[in-house]
């Protein structure tokens, strides 16, 4: 009697070389994404952060006029980084930890950040208010906030730019810098400017500040 060939099961999984070309394609891939980003220019890298900056603080600008709040922006230069703040219910300052896009962001080692809020690129005779009047306000550092104590009783320096919920901020201007240790990389400047009120403005590439 004829009996019909037996087949053997076919085996599931991946072999050995199978797995290998997978990891083959993922690390050409991973390789590719790498040149691409490395690719990018100093510039174009410095021109992200400073619109990141600007989306961000037009942003909390927004939401201190339509939810009534303080909020203020903290430029911490020697740590190439910034944060924003709100004003609580006892009159004192605090980091926005909860929200990632008003929360700590720091500057690629590459760039670095200059707040100004005196010598202004820009005539601020008409300023709707003077930095001084600023601090006359009930909101401003209190007494409190400069004792010496343990750590953890510390309380956080205040922001030296004010988002009213008036709709009013502290005039300031700040630069985001690229100036190369070595090499013959041409500096690259981008400069944030806050006149009275936002949104605030972008200006660059800047040649020089």
């Amino acid at each position: 009697m004829f009996k019909p060939p037996v087949h053997k099961q076919k085996q599931t999984g991946f072999t050995l070389i199978e797995v290998m070309l997978v990891l083959l394609i993922m690390g050409l891939a991973v390789g590719a994404v790498v040149l691409n980003y490395s690719g990018e220019s100093a510039q174009d890298r410095l021109k992200k952060q400073a619109q990141r900056l600007q989306v961000v603080f037009n942003m909390a600008a927004d939401f201190a006029v339509l939810n009534q709040r303080q909020l203020g922006l903290r430029v911490e230069e020697d740590e190439n980084t910034y944060y924003f703040m709100y004003l609580d219910q006892e009159q004192t300052w605090q980091k926005i930890e909860e929200d990632r896009a008003l929360g700590d962001h720091i500057l690629p080692e590459e760039f670095s950040l200059e707040l100004s809020l005196t010598d202004l690129p820009w005539d601020t005779s008409s300023s709707l208010f003077s930095n001084d009047e600023l601090f006359e306000e009930d909101f401003s550092l209190s007494e409190d906030g400069t004792e010496i104590g343990n750590e953890e009783d510390k309380k956080p320096e205040p922001p030296q730019v004010f988002i009213f919920s008036s709709g009013e901020i502290t005039p300031f201007s700040l630069s985001l810098i690229y100036e190369a240790d070595f090499g013959n990389a041409e500096p690259v400047y981008f400069r944030l400017n806050g006149q009275d009120t936002s949104p605030i403005e972008m200006e660059g590439p800047l040649d020089e500040l």
